[in-house]
């Protein structure tokens, strides 16, 4: 009995140290990583620092008369073949926003919203909790602008041998008041790959 127990500890050892020796951490900084078809994160990345620098040197944040815009993220729709949280995009656009000391995000309403933000409203006249420590009516801030989105993608027969696979990021920034539209943008990610590569 122990001889088994000895030889299953070892062989679970031996595959626990071959897996480990496949597994390398990713330098996200300097990544020299082989690009895949699908979207990674330095795509993420890419598209998100191109959105966001032409967002803020565009002007369109610069309120008149000094100050900081509301802004609530609306809906990105995800176009693609793929599972995409476009959570991902959007928290370093909306990082970069907070940053430039240009906009405050809400939490209140849009996809970003936080539900602990009403729950916390519904408190009122409870007797469990101190009245004075909730939220009073008519304190809620009302975006000015909002920011939504899309990506979608294409898929094209390049070669006999190789697709082309376009991927884009659009961007557009509205206000609420009026519909208008402020700033809007579009990036294109491409790659290119063999035909037999998925890219999903």
């Amino acid at each position: 009995m122990k001889v088994k127990i000895l030889q299953t500890i070892t062989l679970i050892s031996i595959l626990a140290a071959g897996c480990g020796e496949e597994t390398t951490n990713i330098d996200v900084v300097h990544d020299d990583g082989k690009p895949v078809m699908a979207l990674d994160y330095r795509d993420f990345d890419q598209a998100a620092s191109e959105l966001v620098q032409s967002l803020l040197g565009s002007g369109a944040l610069k309120k008149e008369g000094g100050g900081r815009y509301v802004v609530a993220t609306g809906r990105v729709v995800n176009d693609t073949m793929q599972r995409i949280d476009t959570d991902q995009l959007m928290s370093k656009i909306e990082e970069e926003m907070l940053n430039s000391g240009q906009a405050v995000m809400t939490s209140a309403v849009g996809s970003g919203t936080d539900k602990l933000i009403h729950e916390t409203r519904e408190l009122r006249d409870s007797e469990e909790f101190d009245q004075s420590t909730i939220a009073e009516r008519g304190t809620l801030i009302a975006p000015e602008l909002t920011i939504s989105g899309k990506i979608f993608q294409r898929n094209i027969r390049y070669d006999k041998k190789r697709q082309q696979v376009e991927y884009y990021f659009q961007l557009k920034l509205s206000d609420a008041k009026s519909g208008l539209r402020f700033w809007q943008k579009e990036i294109i990610v491409g790659k290119r790959g063999s035909n037999k590569t998925v890219a999903w």
